[in-house]
């Protein structure tokens, strides 16, 4: 497993500051909510975190850009990291505990490190490039994460995100295609459904709607769990707008129920 030192090290540093921010305003009687243009919320917590790691990340990693969900990219740099403050704001607002933190570190077109932080759940998953994916509380409390060897769709459980996305994306006839195919399905939704596949509790997961802060910390998870990450047409990339996670053995009959490529 990497070290405390490097980007990994510095992704665990960031996780630790947005984890006090978010744990202290979580089910707080004063949380502040606002509706942003697309009409998803926003709360106090999504903007104390990226502002504070922006701020952290100027004075520590002045060179290298940074995404975030709330106000967008700052830098040219070609090392960018890709951060959603909160992901599950929705499950957030009404006391939910799934929600997490999501970081990504991107060199040009490829993500090499990624940390997802459920401080609600006491729980963290990681991986850097070549370095394999790994969840516990923290980088000294670990334990390896890899797929399930599941094989057949019979035998599977999927897990998506919400049916609305799946109807306004012209798919959910293909979803429910695919769940009738399966041996179990649940929504359990948004990053929570990706890591349960890195960690061989889920087989099958996929999500429409999405953006990069929403997939990049997630796709290095998966991969290096041993899984396979592409968007809905096959794209090994986690800026095409959906995702389908598995753990290998079944990605190209899942492709091909959800209108992707056909098996060669």
């Amino acid at each position: 497993m990497a070290g405390f030192d490097g980007d990994l090290g510095f992704a665990h540093v960031l996780a630790d500051a947005a984890d006090d921010i978010t744990m202290r305003r979580f089910r707080s009687l004063d949380l502040r909510v606002e509706a942003k243009p697309d009409l998803t919320p926003v709360t106090d917590a999504d903007l104390a975190v990226e502002e504070s790691l922006r701020n952290v990340l100027s004075r520590a990693r002045p060179r290298d850009a940074m995404l975030g969900e709330e106000f967008g990219r700052t830098g040219s740099s070609q090392r960018c990291w890709v951060i959603d403050p909160i992901d599950g704001t929705k499950n957030f607002v009404r006391g939910v505990p799934v929600w997490a933190t999501l970081i990504g570190l991107m060199a040009e077109d490829e993500v090499i490190v990624g940390v997802a932080s459920a401080p609600a759940l006491g729980r963290r998953w990681w991986a850097a490039r070549d370095g394999g994916a790994w969840s516990g509380r923290s980088m000294t409390k670990a334990t390896a994460c890899r797929v399930s060897a599941v094989s057949s769709l019979s035998d599977a459980s999927l897990s998506f995100s919400g049916l609305s996305s799946w109807e306004r994306a012209g798919k959910l006839t293909d979803l429910l295609g695919l769940s009738r195919k399966v041996w179990r399905s649940r929504a359990y939704g948004d990053f929570w459904s990706h890591v349960l596949v890195a960690e061989g509790a889920v087989d099958i997961s996929a999500e429409t709607d999405v953006t990069l802060w929403d997939l990049a910390a997630l796709q290095i998870i998966i991969e290096e769990a041993g899984g396979a990450f592409t968007d809905l047409a096959g794209t090994p990339r986690p800026d095409c707008g959906s995702a389908v996670c598995t753990n290998g053995l079944l990605h190209q009959e899942v492709l091909s129920l959800l209108g992707g490529p056909e098996p060669d």
